[in-house]
């Protein structure tokens, strides 16, 4: 076989443990034999409408059990999963559908309305899946996910077969600009994420055995996981499929905006063994709750914690340990374009320092320069790392190259995450070397909010910079110079922004400035913006 397969994983597992749960959400039990059965129903499908290999179908749903069944049917049928944030508008949507391919879109009723209009600008997309979440009728161009899923068809294979070659395909906002599209070969995302539970599945298969092989591994069912995050975005996705690859289950939570009684309440109910959060974001409120009723929930199933995306401080990790001494808190160093580039690892007593990690294997830092960053030397270099990387950015070989890097005859993905490193040969994180804003996990390009606030007829000119909050990690804050004989109204701005652009990247402030200053070229000088932003504020940077 040419390298791992999801599709070839799961039906296995659903055949050795047909009745172990696959998915839980609230009332909601589906068992692998069903996860199996109902995706062969959707992959029939699509391949009966007749999608080709490799087709792009983009998954446009809030967190619910048919985002991981319809990702198995595309993995069945040789078709690509395309994550969509749904916090986009409309221009948003358009230009990652169409910059994607994609020829057929999941989705929930409630973003029926906001497809309904943009449907004449997407002619490529033939199949438009509806799946019902009560908040309307299906639309006549769509179809019934759930009369789809529940169609009985033999385990469904193209023609075409299965690869370790076929892809799955991320957007990320990046730093860039745009959404760009980061194309994951299988066997490299089975190799960098599923392997660190089963290191059989970082080799060849053909050299151990094959499914056979990883079956006989598998005792029984594996944990109970709850991705507390959205699926998509990828530290949610990717851990979904290490828990589905594990022979465990995915759990997800009913409520659409996090509530953390709920989150509380299904880890105790479900006995969820492994939590997904996105750093302090996630870990804050949660911890909130316990203080607040320390006696209130039984956490002994939870064994492991895992982070990535954004910083996650080492108070919270203490004082979360401090209410559950039995589980492990493991922060990852990750991004979609780069795996498993350091992680630190707290425990009952030991406390990882904030933002310090262990570089992952083969990994290290390169400076500006292009020379390798020496232990001690407090020189900033941007990580890189080698093995199982990305095969590239979706049509845009531009980024890729810059990206996708060679040194010394090994290819590095160097998504530009800067940092030190120690003496003893960890790293210090730094942050992204550009202006993108990281606020509670979504990625924010400056440039883009800029440009819906300078259509305001208020507006001369804008700079937009992330300032620290506790929250959020970063909060975004206009630097706003008003047009002659105007007077600006931040309220008016903020939804001004939000009818172009996706709420969460409307600016949480609004600071007045006589000029921004640019250079002669039109560059702008962001840290000078940010620390006028931080001055007017009165923030501590």
């Amino acid at each position: 076989m040419a390298g791992w397969n999801f599709a070839d994983l799961w039906e296995g597992i659903a055949g050795k443990f047909p009745d172990a749960p696959a998915q839980i959400q609230g009332d909601r039990r589906t068992t692998w034999r069903e996860f199996d059965e109902r995706a062969n129903g959707v992959a029939r499908h699509l391949l009966d409408g007749g999608a080709e290999h490799q087709d792009k179908v983009a998954l446009y749903l809030y967190n619910c059990p048919e985002y991981m069944e319809s990702c198995a049917a595309l993995f069945k049928a040789g078709l690509v999963p395309v994550n969509t944030n749904y916090r986009y508008l409309d221009d948003e949507l358009l230009y990652l559908w169409d910059n994607a391919d994609a020829v057929a879109v999941v989705f929930h009723g409630a973003f029926t309305d906001r497809i309904e209009h943009l449907r004449p600008q997407l002619p490529a997309v033939r199949h438009w899946i509806w799946v019902d979440d009560g908040t309307g009728e299906r639309p006549e161009w769509a179809v019934d996910y759930e009369d789809v899923a529940a169609t009985t068809t033999e385990r469904v294979e193209a023609d075409w077969g299965r690869s370790g070659d076929d892809i799955l395909m991320i957007y990320t906002g990046g730093t860039t600009g745009m959404p760009k599209g980061v194309m994951w070969r299988q066997d490299d995302l089975i190799g960098a994420v599923c392997a660190t539970a089963n290191p059989l599945l970082a080799q060849d298969p053909d050299e151990v055995g094959g499914v056979a092989a990883i079956l006989e591994s598998i005792a029984g069912p594996g944990l109970v996981g709850l991705p507390a995050c959205p699926l998509m975005h990828g530290t949610g996705w990717f851990t979904a499929l290490l828990y589905l690859t594990s022979g465990g289950s995915v759990a997800t939570l009913e409520e659409r905006h996090l509530d953390w009684v709920e989150l509380l309440d299904t880890i105790e109910r479900e006995g969820v063994g492994a939590l997904t959060i996105v750093g302090d974001a996630f870990a804050k409120p949660i911890l909130a709750c316990l203080d607040a009723e320390p006696d209130r929930w039984d956490l002994s199933s939870l064994v492991l914690v895992t982070s990535s995306g954004v910083m996650w401080s080492e108070p919270i990790k203490r004082r979360l340990l401090e209410h559950h001494p039995g589980m492990m808190l493991v922060d990852s160093f990750s991004s979609s374009e780069a795996l498993g580039m350091g992680q630190s690892v707290s425990a009952a007593g030991a406390a990882e320092k904030t933002a310090h990690f262990s570089l992952g294997p083969g990994a290290i830092v390169l400076s500006d320069e292009g020379h390798r960053v020496e232990a001690g030397s407090e020189e900033r270099g941007r990580v890189a790392i080698p093995g199982r990387t990305p095969l590239g950015y979706y049509k845009d070989p531009e980024k890729s190259a810059a990206t996708f890097i060679t040194v010394d005859g090994v290819r590095y993905s160097m998504p530009g995450d800067y940092a030190t490193v120690d003496a003893d040969g960890t790293i210090s994180l730094l942050g992204r070397g550009s202006v993108c804003i990281n606020t509670g996990g979504e990625k924010v390009f400056p440039e883009e909010v800029e440009e819906a606030l300078k259509t305001h007829d208020t507006v001369a000119d804008a700079v937009v910079v992330g300032v620290p909050d506790d929250k959020f990690g970063q909060a975004i804050v206009a630097v706003v110079e008003p047009a002659v004989g105007t007077v600006i109204d931040p309220g008016e701005l903020v939804a001004h922004v939000k009818t172009h652009l996706a709420a969460y990247k409307a600016p949480k402030q609004i600071v007045e400035i006589d000029t921004i200053g640019r250079a002669p070229n039109a560059k702008v000088d962001y840290k000078r913006m940010t620390a006028y932003a931080l001055d007017t504020l009165g923030i501590e940077a």
